[in-house]
């Protein structure tokens, strides 16, 4: 059976409906709110074919009909089309991602899906830099009393993490200063997966004058590098889904707000490399989002990709609208993030 362009014209009017009332939608109120030139007859046999070739269905013998995954797929890939934010919109975005951009990576992102959570009514979820795989920008060590020296390393994206290590007498500044100078010749633009024991052992050999002050410092500092954080799951809008006539069901609710309380199954649906992906209910490999449909996006430092961010609803969100969204917010993460990155590089 063919796909021709009347088929295509009626699938996007249920879809377009669907998408817009969560209402099975019949012939008639195709004929009647779109203007296709053909009459309800017609449009009930197409609606037929197109529900024999798989992209929509009937829930019961007496409803109209609704999109199939399949269905919305054929729309995604072919049919959609992105429309332009408005000025308002996008002077939202740029204005409160442009004062987050004053702080750490990690907080520009969270700052991201709540401003995303807000503008299209779901739910967002974000991967956070992971600070094991970005690469040292700067270590610092400030003598803050007789007994504490506080570390302030920070990364090339834009990650900052402080650490008080304590010693057993005061260090003088003159060996602080070589530490702190050697520290940021050999360490400079390696990841921390990258330190490992030879690496120390090299810092220990120019630090030889200066024993007690590496034997005082170097473990610390490498210990709370090593056990930094990896990558952290957020999310943000859950409460949204009870907007959607989907989950007025407790059941369904409840087995949603499950899936975004879990970071195992929330890692699983951010996994993707893309610059944008769309996966479509039974598209999704987590088995209690098959009712979900997922838009995703990496945000990146240069070429590097340092996280996703991902938008979350029933497979009948406004895709159109959404893609439009998530898109103009990671450009200007990316944009903050690789300014910030130039600005102090």
């Amino acid at each position: 059976m063919e796909m021709d362009e009347r088929k295509i014209r009626i699938l996007q009017a249920i879809i377009n409906d669907y998408i817009e009332t969560a209402e099975p939608v019949g012939s008639r109120t195709i004929a009647k709110k779109y203007d296709l030139g053909i009459s309800s007859a017609t449009i009930r046999n197409e609606m037929a074919d197109l529900e024999e070739m798989g992209y929509i269905e009937q829930l019961h013998s007496s409803s109209g009909r609704k999109p199939s995954d399949r269905g919305y797929r054929l729309y995604v890939d072919k049919l959609m089309h992105i429309p332009q934010l408005s000025p308002e919109e996008e002077l939202i975005i740029k204005s409160q991602l442009v004062d987050a951009a004053l702080y750490e990576a990690d907080k520009i992102v969270k700052q991201a899906i709540t401003l995303l959570s807000e503008l299209t009514q779901l739910t967002c979820i974000v991967k956070t830099p992971s600070i094991k795989k970005s690469r040292l920008k700067s270590i610092t060590l400030i003598n803050i009393d007789k007994f504490d020296v506080l570390s302030i390393v920070v990364t090339d994206s834009g990650l900052i993490r402080n650490n008080v290590i304590r010693v057993n007498k005061m260090i003088e500044e003159t060996a602080l200063l070589k530490l702190n100078n050697i520290l940021n010749s050999r360490l400079r633009n390696l990841t921390i997966e990258d330190i490992n024991l030879e690496v120390i052992t090299n810092l220990k050999s120019e630090l030889y004058n200066y024993d007690g002050v590496f034997d005082a410092i170097i473990p610390v500092l490498y210990d709370s590098l090593k056990s930094s954080d990896s990558s952290e799951y957020y999310t943000q809008g859950s409460n949204n889904i009870f907007n959607y006539p989907e989950y007025k069901d407790i059941d369904k609710a409840r087995e949603f707000l499950s899936l975004m309380s879990d970071s195992k199954n929330l890692k699983n649906l951010l996994i993707s490399n893309s610059n944008l992906n769309i996966s479509i209910g039974t598209e999704n490999t987590v088995e209690s989002a098959k009712d979900c449909s997922i838009v995703t996006a990496v945000y990146k430092l240069n070429d590097r990709n340092l996280g996703s961010i991902g938008v979350v609803g029933p497979t009948r969100i406004p895709y159109s609208k959404v893609v439009s969204m998530v898109t103009s917010i990671v450009r200007t993460i990316n944009d903050n993030i690789n300014k910030n990155y130039t600005d102090n590089g």
